[in-house]
């Protein structure tokens, strides 16, 4: 070798301060260079430390923002692991949700006629996030959390629950400015919840992004026939309706429950 590691450089590569390109080019001289390898000192010691420093760097690397806030509410560290990894949370489907909502809160304060198509797109916002959510096709961590004991139903279920709290937050936020009651403001809710529901029970039996558009089109397809029927889209979320709505959510909850502990 025509060039030694200086003392300086020694000193810092030991104490683990060299950034990872010095760090590969010093570990790359040292398998080269018997001299400088001869000076690396071999305790116990050292190498116990090194090994715990890089330890912490790979298996547990620094939690995101939006990780530590979940952590901080009660989240579980494994489940709030879970929730960031999502795909929907990148900031992409976020942008989209957002995107939809001012669309039609503007649409709605330009026209009263446009009010239900709010209040129609509002509950197909979390079935697409959990479309998005999980499968081979979506997520580039599949294989490897489909090993981990929350595969399955379990996983989707966390991450649904993620992108609808998430849709949910974002429409009630937009809701207030539309001009309506508060009361039809937030008659999106219990169709969001029964939706969500039942993508999810369909999903034990179809494709996750099938399960969700037949659930979208079955809300679309029931919003349009009572319209129909009547000649007023707003008797979808009426109270009758509403009273449906709940009832719905909550056996399909409940079913959901017991096939999940089963």
């Amino acid at each position: 070798m025509s060039w030694h590691i200086t003392a300086d450089l020694m000193d810092a590569y030991l104490a683990g301060g060299l950034d990872p390109a010095r760090a590969m080019s010093v570990d790359a001289h040292l398998d080269g260079c018997p001299d400088c390898r001869a000076a690396v000192p071999y305790e116990e010691g050292w190498l116990r430390d090194s090994w715990q420093r890089l330890e912490a760097e790979v298996l547990s690397p620094r939690p995101s923002p939006l990780e530590r806030l979940l952590r901080s509410g009660g989240v579980p560290e494994h489940v709030a692991r879970l929730l960031t990894a999502t795909p929907t949370m990148n900031g992409a489907w976020v942008a989209a949700v957002v995107a939809a909502l001012a669309f039609a809160v503007l649409a709605a304060r330009e026209s009263a006629a446009y009010l239900p198509v709010f209040l129609a797109a509002a509950p197909i916002l979390p079935l697409a996030g959990i479309a998005l959510a999980y499968g081979p096709r979506v997520d580039p961590v599949h294989e490897l959390l489909a090993a981990t004991p929350l595969s399955g139903a379990r996983l989707l279920l966390v991450r649904a629950a993620g992108t609808l709290a998430v849709a949910v937050v974002l429409a009630a936020v937009a809701a207030p400015l539309l001009p309506a009651p508060a009361g039809l403001s937030a008659a999106w809710l219990l169709p969001s919840l029964a939706t969500t529901s039942c993508c999810l029970l369909l999903s034990s039996r179809l494709p996750v992004p099938a399960s969700a558009l037949a659930a979208g089109g079955l809300w679309l397809l029931g919003v349009a026939a009572a319209g129909g029927l009547t000649g007023d889209l707003l008797t979808a979320f009426g109270p009758a309706a509403q009273l449906g709505y709940g009832c719905a959510a909550l056996l399909i909850s409940l079913r959901l429950y017991y096939k999940v502990n089963a």
